[in-house]
């Protein structure tokens, strides 16, 4: 048994992403472990456990690329029959883009079969196991689903939590799918050794979200019919004043008076201007904005710092019930996405 593995975390590159918010890490593994493959697998919040089909013997060769801590591109060969079970639920979509050989994901409805020409999206918690039939090779894109509903958020300019409910496949040989592909592998090219994406940050930004919207657009999902609707119009300026005073002062203890007095309207209009252009009312739109900024403080926190203390900062008293909304609104408890 061997494992060979090789880490890669450029510096001048990691300052550059660290500038545009992102990160940097690339990782490359080979051998024919099933335990050392489970490491390699596994993430902190949701361990994978990897045995062989009987005796026969199995060997794989992965490269991880990271961008930050939402993002990360792989490419992954599989030699042997290789099954997998994960043992809690992870909190990534993964979208398998098979090269050659064939998979299946224990679904949560049925079983999903991933082969080539034919791309699979797993969203977070929906498989709890899978089988690898190698020769095997496959690109993969890792999204945390977090960032999808936050674009999804932006999308809509409202509230979005619970399952998207993604159609379990997609063409890779034409239109949306083979786009997606050459995304993903332009991604993983780009950043793999010295190329050329690791000079551009933007660009890799630009990418990722390239892929996610491509995915929310092109991809039958439960907001399909939606987005497939004309943009609606613009908001009243009286709407746009109320969340530009909500993030001023997101951190204070404002009232439904004080929103309203800085937009100068009644509270009755408020609520209607709310209810018409943001699909919520204007105490929960606030509470997101304030849900949102916690979330980006756990995401950079290091472990020291007290979940307790972030609820407060952004004005949730009771921990609790910040930490039952959160777990709603992000699919994980904020001691997991602190961990990470």
């Amino acid at each position: 048994m061997s494992v060979n593995s090789h880490i890669r975390n450029n510096g001048g590159l990691t300052r550059q992403l660290a500038e545009q918010g992102m990160s940097f890490r690339e990782t490359a593994h080979s051998g024919t472990d099933p335990d050392e493959l489970s490491e390699i697998l596994s993430t902190p919040n949701s361990p994978i456990k990897v045995a062989t089909d009987g005796n026969m013997p199995i060997a794989y060769r992965c490269n991880f690329v990271s961008v930050g801590k939402e993002v990360t591109v792989a490419d992954c060969t599989y030699e042997g029959t290789i099954l997998i079970r994960r043992e809690a639920p992870s909190d990534r979509m993964i979208v398998f883009l098979p090269i050659e050989g064939n998979a299946s994901f224990e679904g949560t409805r049925e079983q999903i079969y991933s082969v080539p020409a034919r791309g699979t999206i797993l969203e977070a918690g929906r498989a709890a196991g899978a089988r690898l039939f190698g020769p095997r090779r496959h690109f993969g894109l890792f999204v945390d689903q977090a960032k999808i509903v936050s674009h999804l958020t932006h999308m809509f300019e409202r509230t979005i939590s619970g399952d998207i409910d993604f159609h379990p496949h997609i063409d890779l040989t034409s239109g949306p799918g083979l786009v997606l592909q050459q995304i993903v592998s332009s991604l993983h090219r780009g950043f793999s050794g010295d190329g050329p994406l690791q000079r551009t940050p933007l660009a890799v930004s630009s990418l990722c979200d390239a892929a996610i919207y491509l995915l929310l657009e092109s991809c039958p999902n439960r907001y399909s019919n939606e987005l497939a609707l004309p943009a609606p119009a613009p908001a009243p300026r009286h709407v746009k004043w109320a969340i530009d005073f909500m993030q001023e002062h997101i951190t204070e203890p404002i009232s439904l008076n004080d929103i309203a007095l800085a937009a100068k309207v009644s509270v009755r209009t408020l609520q209607q201007g709310f209810r018409q252009f943001r699909q919520t009312t204007p105490m929960s739109y606030l509470q997101d904005l304030r849900m949102a900024a916690a979330h980006r403080d756990l995401l950079e926190s290091d472990a020291r710092q007290a979940i307790a203390d972030v609820a407060l900062k952004w004005g949730f008293m009771h921990p609790g019930r910040f930490a039952a909304e959160y777990r709603k609104r992000f699919g994980q408890l904020p001691s997991q996405t602190l961990k990470r």
